[in-house]
């Protein structure tokens, strides 16, 4: 962390918007009017992260001391929302699934779709801001049980699909092009902040510092890329409109690490599946060799579901698991070696869940050993319902994860 401290500003203006969502469920919005400035000092160190949330909480010895564990080579990781990490019966779920079986990592969301954080915060920027919603009250106490069974912490971020901001600071948002007043949205109606706009940048670096300060070891950036879906001939970027979007991507790679990697926190970049066989950008500004110097681990969504009828002449890629993460990975191997990078950076995300197709064990599993098929050792499974195929998963070998040192 950086010694001096780190005096910034920000000015927000326009509506604040508060919304409530469960289980993935929009269920109402508040509207409040009001403008208003920040200023804040950023805490100087790490320590002085925790020693901030010691005194807010009154207590004179920190209950916990937050830790971190390395990374486990090989990883297997499933995804938990911030609800699902909130809910002791979920929990119990997950860790019967890390007790007993392969899985050595879990990744948890630390801001998902709906912009909002899901643990409390020191940052007094984000109190005014308003964007925590607590899902997660003990995330210390949680991350702690979790280290104890040696499980590997990832915190996941949605970057630049964030609504909640988009009201915030509708200034940032993407932009329609027949109304450049009015926000755009994609065909789920999710808005969008531009991806080329700096302000953001530091709002999101400021997140990757809170969760690392609570005890995440990994951050996880998702929806790192411009709109896929909707009226996309009625869009403008009010940051990035001229700009070639790969660029802008880059230079926001570039952003994250240059202001993370010297927190210690593992960086790690969620990219389209079809990124690793396309040439091009798919429109979404994704580009392989771009992403790959400035993280730690990439991890593409190969889920056979999400790619297109007649890709590469399969009817349904969801019925072919094994070919589509064979190809996709295959490929993305290729594409390391040639521009020297270790091909052990990639780690894919595999699908446990229904869709296309149904996904019983012997199609997930086929998806892992796809994986180590093409030389890779690591991967992740998402189900958005939290609930994974307990039968395609290896038992615990001798009761033990390993994981590399810090």
């Amino acid at each position: 962390m950086p010694k001096n401290k780190a005096k910034k500003s920000i000015i927000y203006k326009g509506t604040v918007f508060f919304s409530f969502i469960f289980g993935g469920i929009l269920a109402g919005y508040f509207w409040l009017p009001q403008s208003f400035s920040i200023s804040y000092d950023a805490p100087k160190t790490y320590s002085d992260e925790i020693a901030i949330r010691n005194e807010i909480n009154d207590i004179q010895e920190p209950k916990i001391i937050v830790t971190h564990i390395g990374t486990p080579k090989p990883l297997k990781s499933v995804y938990m929302s911030s609800w699902a990490a909130g809910s002791n019966s979920f929990r119990q779920k997950i860790l019967k699934i890390l007790d007993e079986t392969e899985i050595n990592a879990i990744v948890i969301d630390v801001k998902d779709y709906t912009g909002r954080i899901s643990f409390e915060v020191v940052d007094p920027a984000f109190k005014e801001i308003g964007s925590v919603e607590n899902r997660i009250p003990d995330i210390i106490e949680f991350i702690d049980l979790l280290h104890k069974r040696n499980v590997y912490v990832i915190g996941r971020i949605s970057s630049f699909q964030d609504p909640y901001m988009t009201k915030k600071r509708p200034d940032l948002a993407v932009k329609k092009m027949s109304n450049k007043e009015q926000v755009w949205k994609d065909k789920k109606g999710i808005s969008w902040i531009d991806a080329g706009s700096k302000d953001f940048w530091d709002y999101i670096v400021a997140i990757g510092k809170e969760a690392y300060s609570v005890g995440f070891d990994e951050l996880n950036f998702d929806y790192i890329r411009f709109p896929s879906d909707g009226d996309i001939k009625n869009i403008y970027y009010p940051f990035s409109e001229g700009k070639i979007k790969a660029d802008v991507l880059k230079e926001f790679f570039g952003y994250l690490s240059q202001n993370l990697k010297s927190t210690g926190a593992i960086l790690s970049a969620d990219l389209f599946g079809m990124i690793m066989t396309n040439d091009d950008d798919l429109g979404i500004g994704q580009i392989l060799e771009n992403t790959v110097p400035y993280f730690d681990y990439v991890t593409p969504m190969v889920y056979p579901s999400h790619f297109p009828p007649t890709w590469n002449g399969f009817k349904n890629p969801a019925s072919v698991p094994y070919d589509v993460v064979k190809i996709s990975m295959g490929r993305g191997v290729e594409r390391l070696k040639m521009i020297g990078e270790d091909p052990l950076k990639l780690r894919p995300w595999l699908q446990d869940f229904n869709l296309g197709a149904t996904y019983t064990a012997p199609l997930v599993r086929a998806q892992i050993q796809a994986t180590y098929d093409v030389g890779l050792s690591s991967w992740m499974l998402w189900d958005p319902k939290n609930v994974y195929t307990f039968e395609a998963l290896e038992k615990e070998a001798n009761g033990e994860k390993t994981t590399d040192d810090m």
